[in-house]
């Protein structure tokens, strides 16, 4: 197992060169929410992680309401995912909607996300969200459980999935993160290097 944070700018400036003294080898920031809002502290944070020699992850929060292909398209406009970056959705709210709906919303964005990048984005969910069918039809993608209180890599893992890929074990100052894996086998979850093809 690698650790890792994920930050957003409500936690404001980081300190990368000094994070990147820690354990931690993979960074997740907080990219976009919905179809045109943007973390403030994005492209500050993501330039510093790539800088810092961190595995760089961007995710996108979901507002299930709106049109989940426009908001995969403004998250990867905002990121622009390079050879090895990782993407994931945080799928947490419904807007009111029934269960179904909101799975077709995550089915949308993941799917959007893969014909446009070639890589399967992580979905971060918690476990009530996923006990009221939130995620049905998504166990292809790569689950990110918040699970605080559960001991380092024994995760509780809700279905549809059967496995974990990466656990949020604690959530102050920084959230922080374990991957079921080595550092190549997380890479190899990035985006692909698709130039000269």
């Amino acid at each position: 197992m690698i650790h890792g944070i994920d930050v957003s700018d409500w936690q404001g400036p980081v300190d990368w060169s000094a994070q990147a003294e820690t354990d931690a080898v993979f960074a997740f920031a907080r990219a976009t929410e919905s179809d045109r809002l943007a973390d403030t502290r994005f492209a500050e944070n993501w330039t510093a992680m790539g800088r810092a020699g961190f595995v760089r992850g961007a995710y996108h929060v979901a507002r299930p309401l709106g049109d989940a292909r426009a908001q995969a398209r403004h998250f990867l406009e905002t990121v622009r995912l390079a050879p090895g970056d990782l993407a994931a959705l945080e799928f947490k709210a419904t807007d009111g909607l029934p269960a179904a709906e909101v799975a077709e919303f995550g089915r949308r964005w993941c799917a959007e996300v893969t014909r446009r990048c070639g890589l399967l984005p992580f979905v971060w969910t918690h476990l009530h969200f996923a006990a009221e069918g939130n995620c049905e039809g998504l166990s292809d993608y790569p689950l990110w459980i918040a699970d605080p209180g559960r001991p380092i890599g024994e995760p509780r893992v809700p279905a549809p999935w059967s496995g974990w890929a990466i656990q949020q074990y604690a959530a102050s100052p920084l959230d922080l993160d374990v991957f079921a894996g080595t550092v190549a086998e997380l890479i190899a979850l990035g985006a692909p290097d698709r130039r000269g093809k």
